[in-house]
């Protein structure tokens, strides 16, 4: 609300972490206000005026402030949607045609999802120097072009609607593989991803990357509590056991790929993926050219260096481990990918399998060196234990 009638990301986000200081600080000591939405967007819209007061422009400050006695008047209730949900609702608002795709996954990612900058980089693969530029870059596009922050009209939905899969696919995979800390899984980003899709699913019933999407993430996540053991450690696919896998969060998935099959897209197929290693009673029963193939076409349509590494790993499973080297080999050189752990620990696994055990240590290092989370740290290292400076 601040940002749409303010027309300034900055100055609203600062007016809002002000809001939630002061709540920490006065709650606690003089108890929740019978109206907390209302307490802090009044005492948002106070810092924001203050923060005008202090700025040089005359013009400006009279723009602002007309637009905090907006605010004040009352006149700042978003219009009606057919988007329910507050988050998603700022999602799609996020997600503007004017922004290049991924700046508008960035924007939301970063200032309505919650996750850092150096998380946000970490998901697209790009040095934290370049995505804060590109946060900042996109922000002075914004208030120098004056795109407004309002909220699309539903009409308006289904084109900004690519943006969004990106946004929810995006925020599930940082808490399905979470990049840095001491946790390999974050629930909590988990949960909100499926919830928001659920309700992307209930808005389009007949978009089938809603559908495919939604599938994926319900297929992955329902083998969240068997991926690390008791103690915390990695447990690799093979190695799960898949008594304790989510049947009820499998079944929807596959309902819901069924349904994303009759235009299947990217998600569609990674969900056909995740498929695949849901319904396999057991590794072995693991078909491995079904998954080559679904990752043929995936690649076709997604040729990024991270698909081509994914089928590469596929190729060893069905050909031995020889195939998968000559294909992971050349992705070394892939700026995206060289200091990717999941593609030297890939490596690693397969050198190993192939007898070249002096070439696996020293991948297995390398994997160690590049791992973010204590649990893919620790998994590496007990690759060779006591040998592995990671």
């Amino acid at each position: 609300m601040l940002t749409r009638h303010l027309g300034d990301l900055d100055l609203a986000e600062d007016a809002q972490q002000d809001a939630f200081a002061q709540a920490l600080e006065s709650w606690p000591r003089d108890g929740v206000p019978a109206n907390p939405d209302g307490w802090l967007m009044t005492v948002a819209r106070h810092r924001a005026t203050d923060a005008i007061r202090r700025r040089r422009s005359y013009s400006d400050k009279l723009r602002l402030l007309a637009a905090t006695e907006a605010i004040n008047a009352g006149v700042a209730d978003p219009p009606p949607s057919g988007v329910a949900d507050d988050r998603l609702r700022l999602v799609f608002t996020c997600c503007h045609p004017a922004l290049a795709r991924d700046v508008q996954v960035a924007l939301a990612l970063r200032h309505l999802c919650g996750l850092t900058t150096a998380e946000a980089a970490r998901l697209f693969l790009v040095p934290v120097p370049t995505m804060a530029a590109r946060l900042t870059r996109a922000k002075k596009k914004i208030a120098t072009a004056r795109i407004p922050y309002r909220i699309p009209a539903d009409d308006e939905l289904p084109g900004r609607l690519r943006g969004v899969l990106a946004v929810v696919y995006l925020l599930f995979t940082e808490g399905y593989a979470a990049s840095s800390g001491d946790r390999l899984v974050r629930a909590e980003l988990t949960e909100r991803a499926i919830g928001m899709g659920r309700l992307l699913v209930e808005l389009m019933p007949d978009e089938t990357e809603v559908a495919g999407l939604q599938a994926l993430m319900l297929l992955q996540d329902a083998r969240r509590e068997t991926r690390v053991d008791a103690d915390g450690r990695l447990v690799l696919l093979d190695d799960q056991d898949r008594e304790r896998w989510d049947r009820a969060g499998i079944d929807e998935g596959l309902v819901l790929l069924g349904r994303s099959f009759r235009k299947p897209g990217p998600y569609a197929l990674q969900a056909a993926i995740a498929a695949e290693h849901a319904t396999a009673a057991r590794s072995a029963d693991t078909d491995w050219s079904a998954i080559v193939r679904w990752y043929d076409l995936l690649l076709q349509i997604t040729p990024t260096p991270v698909v081509a590494m994914n089928r590469a790993v596929a190729v060893a499973m069905r050909d031995g481990p020889r195939a998968g080297l000559a294909l992971l080999d050349p992705l070394l050189d892939e700026p995206a990918l060289s200091h990717h752990h999941l593609l030297h620990g890939a490596r690693a696994q397969l050198l190993r399998r192939a007898g070249q055990e002096p070439e696996a240590r020293a991948a297995f290092v390398r994997a160690g060196d590049c791992a973010r989370t204590e649990v893919e740290r620790d998994f590496y290292a007990e690759q060779f234990p006591g040998e592995l400076s990671v």
